[in-house]
């Protein structure tokens, strides 16, 4: 709702302008169904959304205001099903930040590696995470599978030399992915970074 009664609403948060659509519009529109929000964190919307067999989840900030124009990163959409969480334990570097994040999941105590994630960043939301990077860089490979002999039909493998180019996290970031399949060495195809789960102990992440 960015305009109301001839009253710019864009500088106002979602909430507010929520609440006027409403209160002040949805009665004079019987026919559009007003969409409810919920006051429940990431973890119970995913299980609600899973258990319902639905298609995925669209949530955006109640502080956010309404950026004509531009993806800033206050909302996000996930893809239920495929698609799960991950722990980040490096990346590859770019200019301003860095270009993928190296995600894997937990075999026992061991980090597998399960692919290098490009899309699904939007510059304020690469900016956002690449913040949580910092103190948590190491000198050692976090990842028990690495290096890989080959990159394999889809390139997504990370070899010895690819390494050379990586920045080590320590695993204390967990992310939601959403992905195509899982290929026949074990790693993810069109894989699309969702959001942080700052809700999810890294431990707990395995391949589901």
């Amino acid at each position: 709702m960015p305009m109301w009664n001839g009253q710019d609403m864009r500088m106002q948060p979602l909430d507010r302008r929520r609440e006027l659509l409403r209160t002040k519009a949805m009665p004079k529109l019987p026919t559009i169904h007003f969409s409810d929000s919920f006051a429940a964190n990431a973890e119970k919307v995913i299980s609600a959304v899973r258990s319902h067999g639905l298609e995925g989840i669209v949530a955006k900030r109640r502080d956010s205001l309404y950026d004509a124009g531009r993806r800033n990163g206050a909302w996000v959409k996930m893809r239920i099903g495929g698609g799960q969480e991950f722990v980040i334990g490096g990346y590859t570097p770019s200019p301003s930040n860095f270009d993928a994040v190296l995600v894997g999941y937990f075999r026992g105590n061991k980090l597998m590696f399960a692919a290098r994630v490009r899309n699904g960043f939007v510059p304020a939301l690469r900016t956002t995470v690449f913040r949580k990077f910092k103190g948590l860089e190491t000198h050692k490979c976090p990842f028990a599978n690495l290096p890989e002999s080959e990159k394999g039909r889809w390139g997504e493998g990370l070899t010895a030399a690819d390494m050379e180019k990586c920045v080590w996290l320590r695993p204390k970031l967990v992310a939601a992915i959403e992905y195509v399949e899982w290929t026949s060495a074990n790693h993810l195809r069109h894989s699309r970074f969702v959001a942080l789960r700052e809700d999810k102990d890294p431990r707990q992440v395995v391949r589901e």
